[in-house]
């Protein structure tokens, strides 16, 4: 069965120097997630942009997230548990630096606004990799570590990194094609759920990304 890779950037996107853009020209069938704004970084509508692109694909689905981007590709996997077959989640951003509408500022409550609230801290319906930085200065190990728990993700500390960005020289980018494709091979004999989208998994106004959308609209009519 043919599979979807999709690239699903984060906060102000990746360039054309970035790893995400060289492994999408190394994969045949690689496509980047579209109808995002990525200067605005509101998490239920990355989400449900993220959702739309699962549904359209073709077959099964690797996600390959960075940083906020990460946040969007769990919301949307936990609606599409028969779509997803797996993902890596490299340095992903700390919810707790965010608000359902954006960046926060020292204004934002600490409990009341963080989206961390919003992040499902259940297993993830598909395999999965958080590959995380000793010195990332958008998420801490330990937070990156406790998120990887939390998903049933493995961990991949691979040292000090920075964000696993350009800026910290990660253009071509092999260890990351190599975890990517170690993913795969190790699940090539599990079973995916129907791809027909009439068994798609919807759970309404209770899915993780419903709920975010309601609070979102709530906060800020969006």
């Amino acid at each position: 069965m043919s599979h979807t890779t999709l690239i699903v950037p984060g906060f102000q996107g990746s360039g054309p120097a970035h790893w995400q853009s060289w492994i999408e020209a190394q994969l045949p069938g690689a496509r980047r997630v579209a109808n995002i704004d990525w200067e605005r970084p509101i998490l239920a509508r990355w989400a449900n942009a993220v959702r739309d692109a699962i549904d359209r694909s073709p077959g099964p689905v690797w996600v390959v997230a960075h940083s906020f981007g990460c946040l969007a590709s769990v919301v949307a996997a936990a609606d599409r548990p028969d779509r997803v077959a797996g993902l890596m989640l490299v340095a992903p951003a700390d919810p707790d630096r965010f608000t359902p509408t954006g960046l926060r500022d020292a204004t934002d409550h600490h409990d009341r606004d963080s989206l961390a609230q919003w992040i499902p801290r259940h297993a993830l319906p598909a395999p999965s990799l958080v590959v995380a930085s000793t010195n990332d200065p958008w998420v801490r190990l330990s937070s990156a570590a406790y998120w990887a728990d939390c998903w049933g993700s493995q961990l991949v500390d691979i040292g000090p990194a920075g964000h696993i960005n350009v800026d910290s020289g990660h253009g071509p980018w092999p260890q990351g094609l190599a975890l990517l494709q170690r993913l795969q091979a190790a699940c090539e004999d599990l079973p995916l759920g129907s791809i027909d989208n009439s068994s798609i998994n919807r759970r309404g106004r209770h899915s993780a990304l419903a709920r975010l959308r309601h609070r979102t609209r709530q906060i800020a009519g969006i």
